[in-house]
């Protein structure tokens, strides 16, 4: 059975309060059909400060989704590391693992956005070092017991519901990141499909003499809207998709490996290109994809077609992946 992934980043270019409000409460009911119909993730990620609303708190969602749902995973991919306390960031994964059941699955990146860190007073230059500190950092406090922390003793509580800790990934498509996880013995999420990096995390993982696995995408992951007739869908909303994959690709450097990377700049390119794929629901059977992400509210969507592309997944696609 492949992994079937709704993924929710509540972009909505010039949106008003209330209209962002509804487009909150519209994912976290989608999540809740997803959940009833046996879809396996909601997947969230985190940004700041972006024009289009893109959402910066991807715990709190979770949470919300957590107290609507019984079953599904939620994936916050990625947290940026380096822009949260480590304290807190432990109290606040392990209270959502203990909301959930241990359904919470939290991949720790350090970013790509400069800007970010400028709005939190926060040292870029110093990512790296501040990302080897709060992983530490939170792997000691789940324990329950008193540790060091700059100089104090601290401990934190309560306990998380998983057992040793809440699922964490390091996030990252460099051998830093490859490294930081292999010393850490977490597992590794490479950003891309990067055979050359999972073979270089299996080598420290030896050197370190620790234990890991790797969740990486595979070489094809695109992101799934679907539609009865896609060529209308391609008219009426192209320009949802293009927005979102213009606004990814403006932040990302030459240096920066991405699963999802576009280099369209208009909707006939994106679509010709297939990072973001509008099919039909046997189009999609056909596809033969291990993972499948569906990306109903992707750019501003409207919160309607998203339901109706949500509707279609789970009933003309879903009964006949097993």
């Amino acid at each position: 059975m492949p992994v079937t992934v709704v993924r929710f980043n509540l972009v909505e270019p010039d949106a008003t309060p209330a209209s962002l409000g509804a487009r909150y409460r519209a994912a976290v009911e989608m999540a809740a059909y997803a959940d009833d119909r046996g879809i396996t993730t909601v997947q969230t990620e985190e940004h700041h400060g972006v024009a289009n609303n893109w959402l910066p708190s991807p715990f709190a969602f979770a949470a919300a989704v957590f107290g609507a749902t019984r079953r599904i995973a939620v994936t916050v991919s990625a947290v940026i590391g380096p822009l949260h306390d480590p304290l807190r960031l432990a109290e606040d994964i392990a209270v959502l693992d203990l909301l959930s059941g241990g359904r919470l699955v939290t991949v720790a990146g350090i970013g790509y956005r400069p800007e970010e860190y400028a709005q939190f007073d926060v040292d870029w230059k110093r990512r790296g070092k501040l990302q080897d500190e709060l992983l530490e950092t939170v792997l000691k406090a789940w324990t329950g017991e008193e540790f060091t922390y700059r100089g104090r003793t601290v401990r934190v509580t309560p306990r998380p519901f998983s057992d040793p800790h809440p699922l964490l990934l390091v996030g990252g498509s460099s051998r830093a990141a490859a490294r930081r996880a292999a010393r850490l013995g977490l597992p590794f999420f490479p950003s891309a499909h990067l055979p050359e990096l999972e073979a270089y995390y299996k080598e420290r993982l030896i050197e370190y003499g620790t234990e890991g696995w790797t969740m990486m995408p595979g070489a094809e992951t695109p992101l799934l809207h679907i539609a009865e007739d896609p060529d209308r869908a391609w008219a009426e909303y192209g320009r949802h998709f293009l927005h979102e994959a213009r606004t990814y690709a403006s932040w990302q450097s030459g240096e920066i490996r991405s699963a999802v990377r576009s280099a369209a700049t208009t909707v006939e390119e994106l679509r010709a290109e297939g990072v973001y794929r509008v099919l039909t629901p046997d189009q999609c059977v056909e596809q033969g994809l291990d993972n499948l992400v569906l990306h109903p509210l992707a750019g501003g969507m409207p919160v309607d077609e998203g339901r109706r592309s949500l509707q279609l997944f789970c009933e003309s696609v879903l009964p006949r992946l097993a």
